[in-house]
């Protein structure tokens, strides 16, 4: 579901651009991510809760992972969906800032992908970082 709240979202994101110029592109792209961040925190709200209320610890992650990586698919799919979000947030830092805008969206990008890796999602409870 939260997909396609979302996909309905960046579409109608998209083609508000369109309708209402460059002028207004900052205020969009603000507006998705704001709305993305939204439902980020209300699902690690909810998987937090449900681990509270004895939900059972999170799942293990399967060997020949990194530890709080999470599965291959979690982490294939966040790659895809910020490569995906990287097209049209390219086009703007570079049509903004030119390159300068485009190696500060890059830097972001490869900045979010890091840290998601390196996250502690996906680890069973009383283990330590290493």
């Amino acid at each position: 579901m939260e997909r396609q709240e979302l996909k309905r979202e960046l579409d109608a994101t998209l083609e508000a651009r369109r309708e209402l110029g460059a002028e207004y592109e900052s205020a969009l792209v603000e507006s998705f991510v704001e709305k993305v961040d939204t439902q980020v925190r209300r699902r690690l709200a909810e998987e937090r809760l449900g681990a509270a209320r004895g939900g059972g610890p999170a799942p293990v992650p399967a060997p020949g992972t990194a530890p709080g990586s999470g599965t291959f698919g979690e982490r294939f799919g966040f790659a895809i969906v910020t490569l995906v979000l990287a097209v049209p947030l390219s086009a703007i830092g570079a049509a903004q800032a030119r390159l300068s805008g485009l190696v500060v969206v890059w830097a972001g990008i490869v900045a979010v992908n890091l840290i998601h890796a390196r996250s502690p999602r996906g680890r069973a409870k009383g283990v330590d970082a290493a």
